[in-house]
């Protein structure tokens, strides 16, 4: 490249005494001519002169910088010692500065030469001593020499070599001992040289040559301590090894089923090549860096201090830009919508239909069979005091009683206290809202410093395609790989035995097992890649691995986003994971990342599945749109759900499956089309302080009804399998012991503290045969009844709960149940405020105020005790016994509503029921007033139970998929649920 900087020099070197006066001759000299004309003339220059020009002026400086879209285009592109600045991954995009790209590639093709330098000012009188001028020895037909062997043996130090074209083939090792130039003549491809080359001096630098392996050794290139560089250059079907302290820089080259090894490598550098064909890994990067490092090491950090960085700035910062409306859009950073998509919302009143028998439009409540009754108004209930009496006739007195109904608990507040509205925007709190990857490292300090660092191999602007492998880094190796394109290999990235690798702005797509692969306490730093159409998980974490996974598109794999099992770890933050084919995060096998930040959406199964005793913290993330439950937890799983927004799923919410445990705490759970919370009986999860609504069926679903027969739908009934090889592997003899103190045991399935409203079906649905304890909940304006237990074979004990405005009854309690109703306040409901069939059913000291039924209505072949409850109804009866009830009803406080009803309902030979110690009161006059007090209108939160429950022992972990399906009560949709299963 004529041996000078293809920079041109800075105009500061000029003295600034003469800057003036230049500026001013070349002002006389060129003021006649146009610039447009001046740009033609200097556009023939050569490289010497137009360095030489660039120092006449500030004028003509920035004259020779305009040139640098023609000339410097030229010399970039005419250079037979490189190729486009943006090859292999973009060569039809333009670099920003084609000058800047030369000089950069100049500097970087003299690295190889600075050892000279050193030595020269490190012999003394140097000053006295003179230079020695390189020379040139030709080797080809016709020249001075016919084979490269011969031209080594009379090469002096730093001389070039220069190979004409043709096919030059050694038939022993070559061994270099003094530094040399070998350049190849004419166009790449012309020399081609099969030899097998063993460097042991200091330094030496190869160009535009093909090499292939000589035919007793794989190995064509070799070196153990000396620096080596590779430009423009191709190598086919053989090994490069370097170990440390040895160094190597290559750019702009080739290899075809070639495998380039580095050990214990302090820095290596490979910027701008083509990986192909690898029948194995096409780099691999084994030991730590070596702390002895050769003289070349320094002037490689320089080189890569001074290269543009890759690091994302805050406008560029444009990979993780996904707008949430859809994925088919336009990307845009950091966005805070959510856009409703459908026509309808699932809890709209449209979405409804009134019991058979009712009358369209009516304003009165019918009753139905059982003797609940239905309200067909319209839900207008979300105020303090009872609506009910906006109807009532006005010739009949009716009585309110004073006291204030306790409303939802909102967790995030604004758009998700109303209904979903199609089209609408819902603004999302800040602490959900997608940072960019400058933000967060910003933010993070660890992960700066990582993103910064430069140790073992960088790996820069590289392709690797259509091949096994591509990097494979063990045995604490380090590694960095910026803004590289992985396509069409079995892996993209393995990262192993206490490893660590960075990656940044890499794409990785179409691998035909996982892109990147971590086990064995693998670690480091994956951020801002694009992970796409990958056979199995995007990113699969195993045996303690615990990589930082930050600001990365993981998107249309064929199985999972990503993968954490075996004991692996791992911080997942700030990513978006979306339209994957299974769950966008799976954690098993006691994986135990921590998974915060994401976005995680239009996934065909589970957003998160926990799943064979897996854990793990899940705090603030956004998961919404997947087909599936928004977390599934099944089989032992035990993570913490903590602060998350599970919204717009098309099944339900969250799902604890069989044998499912874990923290459910502090997450909105918003307008899902199945239930809100859906937990298998069998299930001992700890639901606290969520904010469940407008979800299309239950709120809350406790089911224990199953079905193992038959496939899932969509093919997936099969077992997922997780092993590198494709066979079953038991990860039992790899468990950890330790105990997280997140994690409470439980005995007892537990719902507490949560704001339940505004679903479709009843807020809370109960058919289990476990035991269950439910509260100090708001259950508020549900589509159907506030509470129903159909089946509850064990005691299910519900305590301190707020009950309000529920389209039906407050609480309805079926044949053949056990419940324990105590310190609840049961207000405004459309129906009878409690109404039971239970068996050995306790209901004490509740508030049941202005329901529209009757108070409490005790049907046939109950068995109920009522001690100690003030119950007031405006229409009914403050208690109405129905046939041949069994009852004790025994100091209850029973207000009269209304002058035409009487307080209580009892059929006349039913000895069964029991009345001790009853206090009636009978208003005589409007102006009348009782109020709540002695105590104060239930519930009393703050003297709520909330003691930790036992430990519970560990179960077994089931191997095959369950299907489960639920019967849906109350007429809202149709006779079955919709799937929850973990895929």
């Amino acid at each position: 490249m004529c041996g000078l900087c293809c920079s041109a020099p800075l105009l500061d070197q000029v003295p600034a005494s003469l800057i003036p006066c230049l500026d001013s001759k070349v002002t006389m000299e060129a003021g006649g001519l146009p610039l447009e004309l001046w740009r033609m003339i200097l556009a023939y220059l050569h490289l010497p002169d137009l360095g030489r020009c660039s120092l006449v002026c500030r004028a003509w400086y920035e004259l020779i910088l305009s040139l640098d879209s023609t000339r410097w285009r030229q010399l970039c592109l005419g250079c037979t010692e490189c190729r486009h600045p943006n090859w292999p991954n973009q060569p039809d995009v333009e670099p920003e500065s084609w000058r800047e790209a030369f000089k950069q590639h100049y500097l970087a093709s003299k690295t190889w030469t600075k050892n000279a330098l050193d030595l020269e000012s490190s012999v003394c009188f140097s000053l006295f001593r003179r230079r020695r001028e390189r020379r040139t020895l030709s080797v080809g037909p016709g020249h001075e020499f016919d084979s490269l062997g011969s031209a080594l043996a009379m090469a002096s130090l730093y001389d070039r070599i220069v190979l004409f074209p043709g096919v030059y083939e050694e038939q022993g090792e070559i061994i270099l001992k003094v530094p040399v130039e070998i350049i190849g003549h004419g166009k790449l491809g012309e020399v081609a040289l099969l030899a097998s080359i063993d460097q042991h001096c200091s330094t030496t630098r190869l160009c535009n040559l093909v090499f292939m392996p000589a035919w007793f050794s794989p190995f064509m290139f070799k070196t153990t301590s000396g620096h080596v560089q590779f430009d423009n250059c191709n190598f086919e079907n053989g090994h490069i090894q370097v170990h440390g302290p040895g160094t190597c820089q290559v750019k702009f080259c080739t290899f075809k089923n070639t495998h380039v090894f580095l050990h214990n490598v302090p820095l290596c550098v490979l910027e701008n090549c083509e990986f192909v064909g690898s029948e194995n890994n096409s780099v691999t990067v084994e030991g730590h860096p070596s702390a002895d490092k050769n003289w070349a090491y320094k002037y490689l950090v320089g080189l890569i201090k001074s290269s543009p960085s890759i690091l994302p700035t805050e406008d560029s910062d444009s990979l993780m830009s996904l707008d949430l409306e859809s994925r088919d859009q336009a990307w845009s950073p950091r966005t805070c919508d959510i856009v409703i998509e459908g026509s309808q919302s699932p809890t709209s009143p449209a979405s409804t239909s009134p019991k058979p028998g009712s009358k369209a439009g009516s304003q009165e409540a019918e009753v139905g069979s059982d003797g609940e009754r239905v309200a067909q108004t319209p839900d207008s209930s979300d105020g303090g005091l009872s609506p009910s009496g906006e109807d009532e006739d006005e010739d009949q007195l009716t009585y309110r009683l004073s006291y204030q109904v306790q409303g939802p608990r909102p967790v995030l507040g604004g758009s998700f206290l109303g209904p979903p509205l199609p089209g609408a925007s819902i603004q999302l709190p800040s602490c959900l809202v997608l940072n960019s990857l400058q933000q967060e490292l910003q933010k993070d300090k660890e992960a700066m410093a990582l993103a910064s660092s430069v140790q073992g191999c960088l790996i820069r602007k590289c392709l690797f395609r259509d091949g096994k492998g591509g990097v494979f880094v063990c045995s604490y190796g380090r590694a960095k790989m910026e803004g590289n394109v992985f396509r069409n290999l079995t892996y993209a990235v393995r990262c192993i035995h206490n490893s660590k690798i960075v990656m940044l702005r890499n794409d990785i797509h179409r691998c035909r097992a996982s892109g990147i692969f971590l086990r064995l306490e693998g670690g480091g730093l994956i951020a801002g890649n694009n992970i796409y159409h990958n056979a199995e998980a995007g990113v699969d974490i195993r045996k303690k691995s615990n990589p930082l996974i930050l600001c990365n598109q993981i998107h249309h794999g064929l199985r999972s986003g990503i993968v954490v099992l075996g004991n692996g770890k791992g911080i997942i933050r700030n990513n978006q994971i979306f339209s994957n084919k299974e769950a966008g995060i799976y954690i098993l096998y006691h994986g135990n990342p921590v998974v915060s930040g994401n976005h995680i959406f239009k996934g065909r199964a589970a957003g998160i599945a926990v799943n064979e005793n897996g854990k793990g913290l899940i705090t603030e993330n956004v998961i919404r749109e997947n087909q599936w439950g928004g977390v599934d937890i099944r089989r032992g799983g035990v993570p913490v759900l903590r602060s998350n927004l599970i919204c717009f799923g098309y099944s339900d919410g969250v799902v604890v499956g069989d044998e499912g445990k874990g923290l459910i705490e502090g997450n909105t759970i918003y307008a899902n089309k199945g239930c809100g919370v859906w937990m298998m009986s069998s299930s001992l999860p700890h639901v606290t302080s969520n904010h469940v609504s407008y979800n299309g069926l239950y709120g809350v679903a406790v089911f224990s009804q199953k079905d193992g027969s038959g496939e899932l739908p969509g093919g997936h009934g099969a077992q997922e399998n997780f092993s590198e090889d494709g066979d079953a592997v038991l990860w039992e003899t790899e468990l950890e012991k330790d105990e997280d103190p997140l994690r409470r045991p439980v005995t007892t399935a537990l719902v507490e503290s949560n704001s339940i409203n505004h679903n479709g079906a009843s807020g809370l649905y109960v058919q289990s045969s476990e035991a269950l304890h439910v509260l100090t909940n708001v259950i508020h304006a549900n589509g159907d009844r506030g509470i129903t237990v159909a089946q509850s074979s064990q005691l299910t004990r519900v305590a301190n709960n707020s009950i309000s405005c529920n389209r039906q009854s407050g609480v309805k309690v079926e044949a053949q149940c056990k419940v324990e109703l105590r310190g609840n306040g049961i207000y405004d409901n459309r129906g009878h405020g409690i109404i039971t069939k239970g068996d050995s059913s306790v209901v004490i000291e509740n508030d049941i105020i202005g329901n529209r039924g009757s108070g409490l209505q005790l049907l046939p072949r109950s068995d109920t005790k009522v001690i100690k409850n003030r119950i007031h109804s405006f229409r009914a009866y403050g208690i109405a016994v129905r046939g041949r009830a069994k009852a004790l009803v025994q100091e209850n406080i029973i207000f009269q509503g209304k002058t035409s009803k009487t307080i209580f309902q009892q059929i006349s030979n039913n000895r069964e029921c029991v009345l001790q110690n009853n206090k009636f009161l009978v208003f005589k006059k409007k102006s009348d007033t009782w109020r709540l007090v002695n105590p104060p209108a239930r519930p009393h939160l703050e003297s709520s139970l909330r003691g930790p429950s036992a430990a519970h022992s560990g179960q077994k972990g089931t191997a095959m998929a369950t299907r489960i399906t639920a019967r849906v009560e109350g007429g809202y949709h149709s006779n079955r649920s919709v799937f929850c299963t973990i895929l």
